[in-house]
């Protein structure tokens, strides 16, 4: 029986929970939901003052709500219609971010709601381990011990900051702190061209800043389809981005006037504010893993098996924290496939093969399944379909005319192999292709796109176009 500490004398601190989960963002929230469910008694910790995680209140919803809302501005300013108006619209970015307030604030409400309808407790605190049952929370009020059977670590990441470049700065940010500019910028340096400084590129440029997107790799995004790549740097560019290549930082200099990103190139390029955005590290640093027998590697990831569990059987570790796929919507599944082997002892659940990646960039990427590069080399033959939004009549109507949808299937069977959409929607076009190529035999053809009816007229018209486009290309 583990004592109370001093202040806590109140606390029942001889029960037992089932699991106790470490984290509420997507990761905790779906091995919370399914341990739950399943009849065990669950505790959550969160050291953040409101459920939700990173992804609700510093990442994904917020960012993609702020995009919302330069995008919403966009149209308005390039409307004939409310041509202007539109031109004496003058909103800043903080009052751009306002938008995001209420999404955030709808978010957190319906969260708590999930846990309080299934009886689950929350502990506002940062966890640590005592021993490899034992975790204790230090909390505001006071330090909580908890004792547990099962363990989940949902901690999430961070974005990784290094040593030699100051993030007290007011004129230096990461994504985790961006959201707290209070001002629009003229200029802006993203040092780091993945996702999320792709992302933060489209939304800055169509506020009007000036843009430097500086990429450490040979390309944008490689893990796309070439054609993607290539659509989506020709759009950045015209749009204003300046995007150098192949280039690693130096040094960072902070200036009274402005911040100066020392490239070991030579080059110098200097902007009110640099957005950091290489990278992301594992939230372990404060876990007292040491005491549990657990050690992170360099970036704060454990390693985990095929059913989330670390080198410790009862520690289960899941979403950001065990690296890749980092996407919120995997994180959900993991978590629920943990929290099912933690609960049963066994389980056979697996994340999908094909996981669909949905990029919010201005024009949308989205992508799943194989590209080209990647069935050349597996010498897989294929075909391509290619539907060029400007030619849909519902892409016409609403102006959203730049991008594509693009079908590769295989040149004798039919069979999907990918699908790879740039545009306006591309996150959701993505779906309907997703659930025929999920399917089995002769139903995950491209001949059903041939032979489906779509409504007209509609942005999923573009899968018959690029069918009968893939197809009239087999000889």
């Amino acid at each position: 029986m583990i004592a109370p500490l001093q202040g806590e004398s109140n606390v029942p601190w001889d029960k037992e929970h089932d699991i106790v989960v470490i984290g509420s963002g997507p990761a905790g929230e779906g091995a919370t939901m399914r341990a739950a469910k399943a009849g065990a008694k669950v505790v959550v910790v969160e050291r953040y003052h409101e459920v939700g995680g990173g992804c609700t209140h510093w990442a994904t919803i917020p960012s993609k709500a702020l995009r919302h809302s330069v995008n919403e501005l966009l149209r308005v300013r390039k409307s004939p219609l409310f041509a202007p108006l539109g031109a004496s619209l003058d909103v800043s970015f903080p009052q751009l971010l306002r938008a995001a307030e209420g999404v955030i604030a709808k978010q957190v409400a319906m969260r708590r709601d999930f846990y309080q309808r299934n009886h689950v407790e929350i502990v506002h605190g940062q966890a640590s381990f005592v021993d490899a049952h034992t975790l204790e929370v230090e909390r505001p009020t006071g330090k909580r011990r908890l004792h547990a059977k099962k363990i989940v670590l949902a901690v999430g990441s961070r974005p990784y900051r290094p040593d030699d470049v100051d993030f007290t700065h007011p004129r230096i940010r990461d994504s985790d702190t961006i959201l707290g500019l209070d001002h629009t910028p003229e200029s802006i340096t993203i040092y780091g061209a993945g996702v999320v400084g792709c992302e933060y590129a489209s939304i800055f440029r169509n506020l009007g800043v000036k843009v430097n997107l500086v990429n450490s790799r040979e390309k944008l995004l490689s893990f796309l389809d070439d054609e993607i790549i290539d659509a989506l740097s020709y759009h950045l560019r015209d749009q204003g981005i300046l995007l150098r290549h192949q280039e690693e930082y130096e040094r960072v200099e902070a200036r009274g006037d402005g911040i100066v990103l020392h490239l070991k190139s030579g080059k110098k390029i200097k902007s009110d504010v640099l957005l950091w955005a290489q990278g992301r590290s594992g939230n372990t640093q404060e876990l007292g893993l040491s005491n549990v027998g657990l050690s992170a590697d360099a970036r704060g990831l454990l390693k985990v098996d095929a059913s989330y569990r670390t080198e410790r059987p009862h520690v289960y570790a899941v979403g950001d924290v065990v690296g890749y796929p980092s996407l919120a919507s995997a994180s959900y599944d993991q978590g629920r496939f943990a929290a099912g082997h933690a609960v049963l002892g066994v389980s056979d659940e697996r994340l999908v093969q094909d996981i669909p990646t949905g990029i919010y960039t201005s024009p949308e990427i989205s992508s799943v399944g194989r590209n080209e590069k990647e069935l050349t080399a597996q010498g897989v033959p294929y075909e391509v379909g290619h539907s060029l939004f400007r030619s849909l009549a519902r892409a016409q109507i609403t102006g959203n005319t730049v991008g594509m949808l693009k079908l590769l299937f295989h040149r004798e069977t039919l069979e999907i192999l990918g699908i790879h959409c740039f545009g306006d929607q591309a996150a959701e076009i993505v779906h309907i292709g997703q659930a025929i190529m999920s399917q089995k035999g002769a139903a995950n053809t491209i001949q059903y796109f041939v032979n489906t009816t779509f409504n007209y007229p509609t942005m999923a018209e573009a899968y018959r176009v690029a069918a009968l486009n893939g197809i009239n290309r087999l000889c």
